[in-house]
């Protein structure tokens, strides 16, 4: 009897190491894909944008009005710049100039792990100094969807934005791993939890610690929009609102009625355009 509760147990822990191996793989290996094949139905110029970690960013940059600004599109994990193609078209037609990225390990911009914002921060880093460097005389903004708001907010040092809109983004790096686990798995993710954060620390040499943005939004000083959907089970309202009571003023708070936790812009066009057009006319405009 002993021997079999023995085999049984052991039985069930190699299971469990085993699956965790294979999420983790999962959770951070490349998503890359062929976006430049495809041409969007307004103007852009293709970029390449040199980083730190040794590779070039790839991305669309679609010119505005003079003195309308330009505005940074990041996307959100395991997607590429295509996701921000509506938000660059309604954002373009208004005037603004646009530059959409794809995040390191995504789309065509090389990397070896998806790091939920610290290795993909540099990505930002290198596009915010670009747009300043080849645009001195415009105000810069950025939009950020869950991995692209994580990029945005544990850039180091702080980026320095004239705007900044955050959607979906989830205060500590636990607490999304928790609520997916609890999602897709129920109690039975809630026990792996402390085992897979353990993998994908080790994994990525880096403490989860460091992927908290919580810890880091009180030092960004710019205007910021946060954005999150009444119905999202990814990042909870209550998580959101945390995020938005450490924040900096000038702040505002956008919770979406009915919304989950993805591309808010597909889920209610008309009321997004409205509240990020009258964001940053605030901010951007001269």
């Amino acid at each position: 009897m002993y021997r079999w509760l023995l085999i049984q147990i052991s039985s069930i822990l190699v299971a469990a190491v085993i699956g965790i191996v294979i999420l983790g793989e999962i959770l951070t290996g490349p998503a890359s894909t062929a976006v430049g094949v495809l041409i969007p139905d307004f103007p852009v110029e293709a970029v390449q944008i040199a980083a730190d970690h040794d590779h070039k960013v790839h991305g669309w940059l679609a010119r505005g009005s003079r003195g309308n600004g330009i505005v940074l599109l990041v996307h959100s994990i395991r997607s590429n710049r295509l996701e921000m193609l509506g938000r660059a078209r309604f954002l373009n037609n208004q005037g603004y100039g646009v530059l959409l990225i794809d995040l390191q390990a995504h789309g065509e911009t090389p990397g070896e792990r998806i790091t939920f914002g610290v290795r993909e921060s540099e990505d930002v880093k290198a596009a915010v100094s670009y747009l300043r460097n080849n645009f001195p005389s415009e105000r810069v903004a950025a939009i950020g969807v869950t991995l692209g708001a994580a990029a945005i907010m544990l850039a180091d040092p702080p980026l320095k934005l004239d705007a900044v809109v955050l959607e979906s983004l989830h205060p500590t790096f636990e607490e999304a791993v928790e609520n997916r686990l609890k999602l897709h798995l129920g109690d039975f993710g809630i026990g792996i939890k402390p085992l897979l954060l353990s993998y994908l620390s080790l994994l990525l040499g880096l403490s989860t610690d460091e992927l908290n943005p919580i810890d880091r939004i009180s030092n960004l000083n710019s205007p910021i929009l946060l954005i999150s959907g009444t119905h999202d089970r990814h990042t909870t309202q209550s998580e959101v609102e945390r995020l938005f009571n450490a924040a900096l003023q000038p702040k505002e708070l956008w919770i979406v009625p009915g919304a989950g936790h993805y591309n808010m812009h597909t889920y209610d066009s008309r009321s997004y355009e409205d509240r990020i057009s009258s964001f940053l006319s605030k901010y951007l405009w001269q």
